[in-house]
């Protein structure tokens, strides 16, 4: 099972004691991926396509304990992949579906369907709670999650702009900056950071999911920084095994061209070390030297030698020799 369809899992398994918030994340349901067919004698009837199993459960056990209804639940072969599955649940009685979009606010008091199924009157989500559970009926109905250990990615899929902006204003009512783009027929709403994508969850009530998140997230953040202090002291190992070898190339030609018998005494020391020592670093160095140096002053007499080498070179071409 996917990180997404566990999510999904998680949140059909999951029926609030409040109607009204049955009612709020019916309404999301319905409008995201539900449709109303209307028979030439003007009857109602009401069905919900989905093609995850756990999501048309909470379809039927939502409108059973909400309105008392019986649906009727089938499966079918998909369209364009012969191996999917869609499942309807179909409420076929009229007064009854008629019950359960006046009750979500997706038809108006002249019985007229609101365009698109889109909430336009926003009672069906003034309380927090109603908010919470319209934003997980939502994400039942066309959302998704990537997989976390691959990367980060929360998104709700609307049919209609209007949809993706509301869902956009109620997912910022809990502090989450979710952005909209448009991918073909679809306004998709999406969040692409690890830590919103946790609060989503917070606000979905999906705690599970969002605790196996957070330890996926943990367990990632720890080997981000393993690798960041790996490749760092990699890095200072190159360095220093690039300085090392240019500083005896330095020596190595002073030694052959002039020899170190016109340096100070306080070079030939540190010449000679480093020629005996090539792997030792600048503090192993001057802790060698008697008296002992710090790791500035091995450094400065190392940049002596290095100066003067690059003044014998010159000198060398200059002359043509």
């Amino acid at each position: 099972m996917s990180f997404s369809s566990g999510v999904k899992d998680e949140l059909s398994r999951q029926l609030s004691p409040a109607r009204h918030c049955r009612i709020a994340e019916i309404a999301a349901i319905i409008s995201l991926c539900g449709r109303v067919q209307i028979s030439a004698e003007d009857s109602f009837r009401l069905r919900i396509q989905t093609e995850n199993p756990a999501v048309a459960r909470k379809c039927f056990t939502l409108l059973k304990k909400t309105f008392n209804i019986d649906t009727d639940i089938s499966v079918r072969r998909g369209v364009e992949n012969h191996q999917s599955r869609i499942y309807l649940v179909v409420i076929r009685r009229h007064e009854d579906a008629i019950r359960v979009l006046q009750a979500t606010k997706l038809i108006d008091r002249f019985g007229e369907i609101e365009e698109n199924l889109s909430l336009a009157q926003n009672v069906v989500i003034m309380k927090t709670c109603c908010k919470r559970a319209f934003i997980r009926g939502a994400f039942l109905a066309a959302g998704s999650i990537s997989d976390p250990e691959r990367f980060y990615h929360f998104e709700i899929a609307c049919s209609a702009e209007g949809k993706a902006i509301q869902l956009q204003g109620l997912l910022g009512a809990f502090g989450l900056d979710a952005r909209i783009v448009q991918r073909k027929k679809y306004y998709v709403v999406y969040i692409k950071e690890g830590g919103q994508i946790v609060d989503v969850l917070n606000v979905m009530e999906a705690p599970v999911s969002l605790m196996e998140l957070e330890n996926i997230r943990i367990l990632r953040e720890m080997r981000g920084s393993v690798n960041r202090k790996v490749n760092c002291e990699t890095a200072n190992i190159n360095k220093t095994v690039s300085a090392a070898v240019r500083q005896m190339e330095d020596i190595m030609y002073i030694r052959d061209t002039v020899g170190f018998g016109m340096l100070p005494e306080n070079l030939q020391d540190i010449a000679r070390l480093r020629l005996s020592r090539p792997e030792a670093t600048l503090k192993e160095l001057g802790e060698s030297l008697d008296p002992p140096v710090g790791k500035s002053g091995v450094n400065h007499r190392l940049r002596k030698l290095g100066d003067l080498a690059q003044k014998l070179r010159e000198q060398r071409q200059d002359t043509g020799a």
